[in-house]
C-alpha cells in the first residue's frame, strides 16, 4: 500500500505488539504477556509489515530487534496514542458537560440580563465548553431551533409562541420581564409615579413592529384597558423608541430588561394593577437536555435567573 494512498491505515493493535516485542526482547515473551501464541504475534507483525511495505523486525541473537523503520514507527504511533488519550479524556469531558460547544440563539435584553453572565459563570467553571450566542428576535429564534442552527434558545412568550406543554421542547422558565410606560419630561403625566394604562388612550404611541413579541404585549394590554393605540412612529430598537418619546413625538412601552437606556430625559411610570409583561425563558429540542453541555447550560441560565428580583415565579401572572 502506497503511503500516500488514501486508504493508508496503520492497525493501533498491531502497534501495541511491536512495542511488546521490542521491550521483551522475543516474540515468544511477547505471546505470553499478550495472552496470545508465537504465531499469531508473527503472523500479525508480519501483516504489519507487509501493509507498510517496510521491515519492523530482524533476528538478533535468539531473540529480534526493532529495524530503524519500526523506531520511527513506534515515535509517531506514541504521539498518536497521546492524541487518543487526549481524545478519551475530551470525551468523558464531555459526558460531564465539562467539553463541547452550545449554540445560542437569544433575545437582546436577555443577552444582557442572563446569556453573558451565565457566559461568564461557564467560561470560570468550564473552560472547555464554547457557547456561540447569536441575538435572534423570539419567532426566528423558534425556526432556528426548529431546524437545528441553534441549541438552546432564551426568548419571550408571544401569541406564536408553543404551549408550555408543547412536547418538542424542554422549556425553563427563567424571568418576569415587566413593562412599564415611558413619556417626555414636559407629558402632563410625568410627574407621576404610577399611571392606569387608560389614561394614555388618547396619546399617540411609538412601537416596535407588528411580529415583535414586546408589541404583541403592548396591543393586548391596550385592548385589556379598554383602547387600540395610535401608532404613528414604529422603531425595533428600545434607545431609538426612548428618543423619539423625549423629542415628543409620543409615548412608549419598555421592558425593564431594556433599562437603562441611553436617554435620560424621560419619566418612567409604573402601569397599576397588573401590568404587562414578557416571560423570558430558554428551551431546546425535547430530549436535548441528556445532552450534558446544553444541559450544563441550560443550568447556569437557571442560576443566573435565579438570583435576579425578577425571577420568574410560578405565582406572578403576565
Amino acid at each position: 500500500m502506497s503511503f500516500d494512498s488514501e486508504g493508508f491505515t496503520i492497525d493501533l493493535r498491531r502497534i501495541r505488539l511491536l512495542r511488546e516485542v521490542d521491550r521483551r526482547g522475543t516474540v515468544a515473551a511477547t505471546a505470553a504477556a499478550m495472552h496470545l501464541t508465537p504465531s499469531a504475534v508473527s503472523q500479525q507483525l508480519a501483516g504489519l509489515a507487509r501493509d507498510l511495505g517496510v521491515p519492523l523486525l530482524a533476528k538478533q541473537g535468539r531473540g529480534v530487534r526493532l529495524t530503524g523503520q519500526a523506531r520511527v514507527l513506534l515515535r509517531h504511533a506514541d504521539a498518536v496514542a497521546e492524541q487518543l488519550e487526549r481524545a478519551r479524556a475530551d470525551l468523558a469531558a464531555f459526558d460531564d458537560g465539562l467539553v463541547g460547544e452550545v449554540r445560542i440563539g437569544a433575545l437582546a435584553t436577555s443577552i444582557d440580563a442572563v446569556v453573558a453572565p451565565a457566559l461568564r459563570r461557564l467560561r470560570a467553571d468550564r473552560p472547555g465548553l464554547r457557547l456561540l450566542v447569536r441575538e435572534q428576535q423570539p419567532i426566528d429564534a423558534l425556526a432556528e431551533l426548529d431546524s437545528g442552527a441553534v441549541d438552546v434558545i432564551v426568548t419571550v412568550d408571544h401569541p406564536r409562541s408553543p404551549t408550555r406543554g408543547d412536547a418538542r421542547y424542554d422549556r425553563v422558565d427563567l424571568l418576569h420581564d415587566v413593562l412599564d410606560v415611558i413619556v417626555d419630561t414636559g407629558h402632563p403625566l410625568a410627574g407621576r409615579r404610577t399611571v392606569d394604562l387608560a389614561e394614555l388612550r388618547d396619546d399617540v404611541w411609538i412601537a416596535g413592529r407588528d411580529d415583535d413579541a414586546c408589541e404583541q404585549v403592548f396591543t393586548g394590554a391596550c385592548a385589556a384597558a379598554g383602547f387600540t393605540p395610535d401608532i404613528q412612529h414604529f422603531t425595533h430598537e428600545y434607545d431609538a423608541l426612548a428618543a423619539l418619546v423625549a423629542a415628543g413625538a409620543g409615548v412608549g412601552l419598555i421592558p425593564r430588561l431594556a433599562l437603562p437606556l441611553r436617554q435620560t430625559d424621560l419619566a418612567i411610570l409604573e402601569i397599576t394593577g397588573t401590568p404587562p409583561a414578557r416571560s423570558v425563558y430558554a428551551a431546546t429540542r425535547a430530549g436535548r437536555t441528556t445532552d450534558s453541555p446544553t444541559a450544563a447550560v441550560l443550568t447556569a441560565l437557571r442560576a443566573v435567573a435565579a438570583d435576579r428580583p425578577d425571577a420568574f415565579s410560578p405565582h406572578v401572572s403576565g
